[in-house]
């Protein structure tokens, strides 16, 4: 499991216009329908199910937001920077501005936790997190989160 197969370029973007939880995620869905062609009301309903469950910020700034959902063949991914940090119910209370949510197939088992487990590794990286904050560009975002897991595994 690597970023390059998880993430798409069209998959990175920075948000400027999230003042709730809610507004992110609606705005995950518009960006997931663009990148993936899901329709943004499923992505978004689908978040909102697994964030009744229990919160997915943890901390430090980032949300892993997730769900499974139904149709898709492989856990696909978008990641948000946020202008402004919003509430978010994190474990430690901070705003978030760091999001990366993860779509896995309904019956993925392995895969899905293999993905979670790559993001949450990367992002619990404060350097990492440091550079994504620093650089407000979408390609530069995405090419800092390759590096950042070919890194890792080095």
């Amino acid at each position: 499991m690597d970023f390059g197969t998880l993430l798409k370029p069209e998959a990175v973007k920075v948000v400027t216009s999230a003042s709730s939880k809610k507004r992110l995620l609606h705005e995950i869905g518009d960006l997931v329908q663009a990148a993936y062609d899901m329709h943004a009301g499923l992505v978004v309903e689908s978040l909102l199910a697994r964030e009744a469950l229990g919160p997915t910020g943890v901390g430090h700034g980032v949300a892993l937001p997730h769900a499974r959902i139904d149709g898709i063949s492989n856990v696909i991914g978008a990641f948000v920077l946020l202008d402004k940090p919003i509430d978010f119910n994190s474990v430690d209370r901070q705003p978030v501005d760091i999001a990366f949510a993860l779509f896995a197939p309904e019956e993925a088992g392995v895969e899905h936790l293999k993905a979670l487990a790559l993001v949450s590794r990367t992002l619990r990286d404060q350097g990492v997190c440091t550079k994504l904050r620093a650089n407000p560009d979408a390609s530069t975002l995405f090419a800092i989160l390759n590096e950042a897991q070919q890194a890792q595994a080095a």
